[in-house]
């Protein structure tokens, strides 16, 4: 339970990622970059000269690291993409979904059967989230490129459970994994806004950037990587599914968007808390009832 609790205080950290994301004036492609490149320099100066531990991980692992890198990094960019095509409420809803990815991708990935349940629980969850965000036929395309970002997501989080189950070094990770980001995010650039908002940095820009690097990056990211030795990454994505509640929230309370609430939302929020906790609590009664457990599921 202890991991649990400390993952849903990482999520009310998440949930600020959104918020930071609409108040960057950058393009989504760009703001990626800059966030990456910022984050991969704390983590490599936190590792050598704090840690005082080597920067290479081995050839087998910056490879397998980077490519992960360039999953997030789009991940990335479709999330901040979605925020700029339709507004916080909405990305977050389609984000949701990463449940029901989830609970097929970690099977796939980690070749095991599809647990019904999570299926169900995952599809739970996108009801509460369309009574949540409500339906807007204005902002179908941010939500159809949130749902991308959320099926990428669906992926990284399993990938990097393995690693670190093995023994990865979690900022190590983050590192590689930010040079991967980086590098996608340049690719992209030029087809987003081109090179020139690259240094076209408004106002407070560069303290937003700063928090959404070093904060919301290098110690979220880490930390949710240290989290993923001791709970899968379908609990771990479930969890996360309280990030549209809270960024909901906050985008109201700061940018007036609870004019788009209805009363339905605190249906929806009811229904994910109900998610939430019922993972954990039919996972449980299952090992207590001595479930056999298919391989891979021993750890969970």
């Amino acid at each position: 339970m202890k991991h649990y609790f400390q993952l849903h205080l990482l999520v009310l950290l998440f949930a600020t990622t959104a918020i930071l994301g609409k108040m960057i004036s950058l393009p989504a492609a760009p703001l990626v970059v800059w966030r990456t490149a910022i984050a991969a320099a704390g983590a490599a100066a936190w590792v050598a000269l704090v840690r005082r531990h080597p920067l290479w991980p081995g050839k087998r692992a910056a490879v397998s690291l980077f490519a992960i890198g360039l999953i997030i990094g789009l991940h990335w960019v479709c999330f901040f993409a979605a925020i700029r095509l339709s507004n916080v409420s909405i990305c977050l809803a389609g984000m949701a979904t990463i449940t029901l990815f989830t609970a097929f991708t970690e099977p796939l990935l980690e070749k095991r059967r599809v647990r019904p349940v999570e299926v169900l629980l995952g599809l739970l969850v996108i009801a509460g989230i369309v009574l949540v965000a409500g339906y807007e036929p204005g902002r179908l395309l941010g939500l159809a490129v949130a749902i991308a970002s959320a099926f990428l997501a669906a992926i990284f989080p399993v990938l990097n459970r393995r690693l670190v189950t093995k023994g990865g070094d979690p900022l190590m990770m983050v590192g590689w994994e930010m040079l991967g980001a980086c590098a996608v995010a340049l690719a992209i650039v030029p087809f987003n806004g081109g090179w020139a908002p690259l240094l076209s940095w408004q106002g407070l820009d560069w303290l937003w950037l700063l928090l959404l690097a070093l904060v919301c990056t290098v110690f979220s990211h880490g930390y949710h990587i240290h989290l993923l030795r001791h709970i899968s990454a379908y609990a771990s994505n479930l969890a996360i599914n309280f990030e549209p509640v809270y960024g909901i929230i906050a985008a109201a309370l700061l940018f007036g968007e609870h004019q788009r609430l209805h009363p339905m939302f605190y249906v929806g929020l009811l229904t994910i808390l109900a998610a939430n906790a019922l993972h954990p609590v039919i996972l449980r009664r299952a090992k207590h009832r001595l479930v056999p457990l298919t391989p891979g599921d021993a750890d969970r």
